[in-house]
């Protein structure tokens, strides 16, 4: 198994190796990464898991919703421009969290240990401590501006106006207590009770519109993968709310429509058409939505007419302007890169990709005092003022726009793929990044034949159709490469990093293998399960 972190990594394989099968280490990951990796794991945020047990696939959106009180206009000034700082910052910017209901739900259907066995790592790594890395000390560091804004969260993770250092154990008490209920009770633990009505109330306090009825009324749901085929192999990813298996779908629907497969790796051509298929698919993600209000549907996006025409669209030898792609109905009209990505298999072959967030690093900044859950700030994925660019670039059409019990878009995703008895889940965090990255990862493995660790860390680049640019991790590109590419059109922009994948890899004579990202810097780990597990 691969996670972001070694203490939730070792988590896991506790787990597998307590005779658990790979749906709860997959939670007891998830939930140990809400103690050692606060920036981006959660039980105040939610996610999405995609999971193939006994050899049926099948989705779990624990998207988080926007509140009861939520409206259309709610992030727009008196100007009717949008003000950032209200969808980012605070309470206000906050759904209702999925992953306390969502964790649950996924162990209730498919775990097999008893749950608080499931919840127990992560509740002794709370109470008992656990060692600062230098990537959580950089972290805070990074986020203390909008930490110290909220003193409960101040008092916690900013101990004597500091980050705790790295090499120094790290006790959460008010966590531990949290998650020691959570084992005991389940998701109402949260969800009703004191901990939700510490939640309204510190919501409250800050100008926030979450209620303990908002609380109580949040349900997981199960969800039909979106299944497509890709160089000869089978692939099932998130469907809506996200858009990451749609991306990922139509990208490989017009790639084999291209021949793309037997053009020459590493060169122009190859980038120039996987770009240009990244192009129409993230200018066809403005119609997208929650599933009760999407202006395009799976079906639509992934019908065999639609990928022939956008196929026929793609041009050889010149970028297409993005200002003149269309979405799918031509009249029609964000994320940031703190997710946590893991992925899980174990010795009976059954796999689980999992992807959870609270959007930014440390979510809206505030963490509920005497509960210790930062809560997220996933209300800036809608478009808060639709077909205008968000924070990280990505335009957005009505389809996203805030409503009351909506769930935000997303681009996650988590993604099992299988040819025979091989199998791969991978996933990523990264934002509007996600869906370039999954693919990039999973085209190595499927059409180059890459082995997984190789896979996982070669350097990749990006296109999202709005900017119009092509963003470029150091050594991705040939310099004669990247010549011709800027010949053909197009604008390249570096960037450090992209992406932080975790990888398990079930062979077709039965061996596990896991890859952890050097990008992470993330941790894999291989146990052999006891028999029968």
């Amino acid at each position: 198994m691969a996670s972001a972190a070694p203490a939730a990594t070792r988590a896991g394989l506790e787990v597998l190796h307590a005779g658990g099968n790979a749906v709860d280490a997959a939670v007891a990951t998830a939930l140990a990464l809400a103690v050692v990796h606060p920036q981006a794991g959660n039980l105040g945020g939610g996610g999405f898991a995609v999971v193939r047990v006994h050899g049926e696939v099948s989705a779990l959106d624990f998207r988080e919703a926007a509140p009861a009180a939520a409206s259309h206009d709610m992030y727009l000034g008196k100007n009717g421009d949008p003000v950032a700082e209200k969808s980012l910052v605070g309470p206000l910017a906050a759904g209702v969290p999925g992953s306390p209901a969502g964790l649950w739900e996924l162990h209730r259907k498919h775990g097999k240990l008893d749950w608080a066995n499931v919840v127990a790592p992560a509740v002794r790594l709370a109470r008992d401590g656990f060692v600062v890395t230098p990537r959580l000390e950089k972290s805070v560091a990074r986020a203390a501006k909008l930490l110290v804004r909220f003193p409960e969260t101040a008092a916690v993770w900013l101990p004597g106006g500091e980050p705790p250092p790295a090499g120094s154990l790290m006790k959460i008490p008010s966590l531990a207590a949290t998650l020691r209920d959570y084992g005991e009770h389940g998701p109402e633990a949260i969800t009703a009770g004191p901990v939700a009505a510490a939640i309204e109330t510190v919501s409250d306090r800050y100008g926030g519109v979450l209620t303990v009825a908002d609380l109580e009324s949040y349900r997981p749901v199960w969800r039909k993968p979106v299944f497509f085929d890709a160089f000869g192999w089978k692939v099932a990813s998130m469907p809506l709310p996200s858009s990451g298996g749609i991306i990922l779908g139509q990208t490989s629907g017009l790639l084999e429509r291209t021949n793309w497969g037997r053009t020459p790796r590493f060169g122009a051509e190859r980038t120039h058409l996987l770009v240009e298929a990244w192009r129409r698919a993230y200018a066809d993600r403005f119609l997208l939505g929650d599933p009760s209000t999407t202006q395009a549907a799976e079906s639509d996006l992934l019908g065999e007419g639609w990928l022939d025409r956008r196929a026929r669209e793609l041009r050889s030898r010149r970028a297409t302007p993005s200002d003149k792609v269309r979405s799918w109905k031509p009249s029609a009209a964000g994320e940031s890169t703190e997710t946590t990505h893991l992925s899980v298999a174990d010795g009976a072959g059954n796999v689980v990709s999992l992807t959870t967030t609270l959007n930014g690093s440390f979510g809206c900044g505030l963490l509920v005092p005497g509960v210790g859950i930062l809560l997220n700030n996933e209300m800036d994925d809608f478009a808060t003022a639709p077909g205008r660019p968000n924070l990280y670039g990505l335009i957005q059409g009505e389809a996203n726009a805030v409503g009351p019990g909506k769930r935000m878009l997303s681009s996650m995703s988590p993604t099992i793929a299988w040819r025979g008895s091989e199998t791969v889940a991978l996933g990523s965090p990264g934002g509007s990044t996600i869906p370039t990255v999954t693919v990039q990862v999973l085209l190595n493995l499927v059409v180059d034949g890459d082995d997984l660790q190789t896979a996982v860390n070669r350097p990749r680049i990006h296109h999202q159709w709005m900017p119009d640019q092509i963003v470029v991790e150091p050594d991705a590109l040939a310099p004669e490469t990247a010549w011709e590419l800027e010949r053909r059109g197009h604008e390249l922009k570096p960037r450090k990093q992209l992406g932080d994948v975790n990888a398990v890899r079930i062979s077709s004579d039965g061996t596990v293998e896991a890859a952890a990202d050097p990008r992470g810097p993330s941790s894999a780990g291989v146990v052999t399960p006891a028999p029968g597990t």
